[in-house]
């Protein structure tokens, strides 16, 4: 893992270096470019695969002033130049789709196909708006319980307490600031809903048959929005479908990309 200055701010990222398409993974809410581990391994014989924290995320993680996904898509944009990458495929999951959408609005030139994985392009659904900010609350009085840990995992990762271990110890690490500004930033989106008509590059929609943060109405909503997608539904599988669900995801991205590029 190395860092960059981006937009007046350390980034870290790794880069595998090798290959004539490069791609760059951007990660969900809480979690960090690890989270992408499985898919680094699966991908980086093929391409040239690079992984990075997000503003509040990671290695990056503090924050102390407002910042949009617009700004973080801005940061994204500014990593591939950077390492002098003129067009990649973009791969976000959750809140790393809906930067890398973002991303693919502001700077087409820049994207040849986008993944999106457990994402969508409207806007937070107010019900699911109440919960995040009870959540948000009792973390930010209360420091992260046991039971709203539990929470929280079980939202992104299931029953699986193994898997979530090491989140919760990473979450723990979260200053109240940067917790506060990071659902900020999720929940106060912007609708790319219109917009979607305007990304022409191949694309591929995976969800999770089990997801209880994006439903199947707005998973689909974001598929036929955009006019060349595929769109795959993974059976049993919750929010974070690219760990729980690798193998699958994995080799559903390979063809992808080998019939897309």
């Amino acid at each position: 893992m190395t860092a960059a200055l981006i937009n007046g701010r350390l980034i870290s990222f790794t880069d595998t270096l090798v290959g004539d398409v490069a791609i760059i993974l951007s990660h969900g809410l809480f979690m960090d470019q690890s989270m992408f581990d499985a898919q680094v391994c699966a991908l980086r014989e093929y391409y040239r695969v690079i992984t990075w924290d997000q503003r509040g995320h990671g290695q990056a993680a503090f924050v102390s002033e407002p910042f949009s996904l617009w700004d973080s898509a801005d940061d994204l944009s500014a990593l591939l130049a950077h390492l002098n990458i003129d067009q990649a495929v973009l791969l976000g999951m959750s809140q790393g789709g809906y930067v890398s959408l973002r991303a693919a609005l502001r700077y087409p030139e820049k994207v040849q196909v986008l993944v999106l994985i457990a994402t969508q392009a409207g806007v937070e659904d107010e019900n699911q708006k109440v919960v995040y900010s009870h959540l948000l609350s009792a973390w930010l009085e209360n420091s992260l319980t046991d039971e709203i840990a539990q929470s929280v995992s079980g939202f992104i990762l299931g029953a699986d307490k193994e898997l979530a271990a090491p989140w919760i110890k990473k979450w723990h690490a979260i200053d109240n600031s940067t917790l506060g500004l990071n659902f900020k930033a999720l929940v106060e989106r912007d609708d790319l809903v219109p917009a979607l008509s305007k990304l022409q590059m191949p694309a591929l929609v995976i969800w999770g048959s089990d997801d209880s943060a994006i439903s199947i109405e707005q998973a689909k909503q974001l598929s036929r929005g955009l006019v060349h997608s595929r769109f795959l539904v993974v059976p049993d599988a919750v929010h974070s479908v690219s760990m729980t669900h690798a193998q699958i995801v994995n080799s559903t991205i390979k063809q992808f990309l080998s019939d897309a590029l």
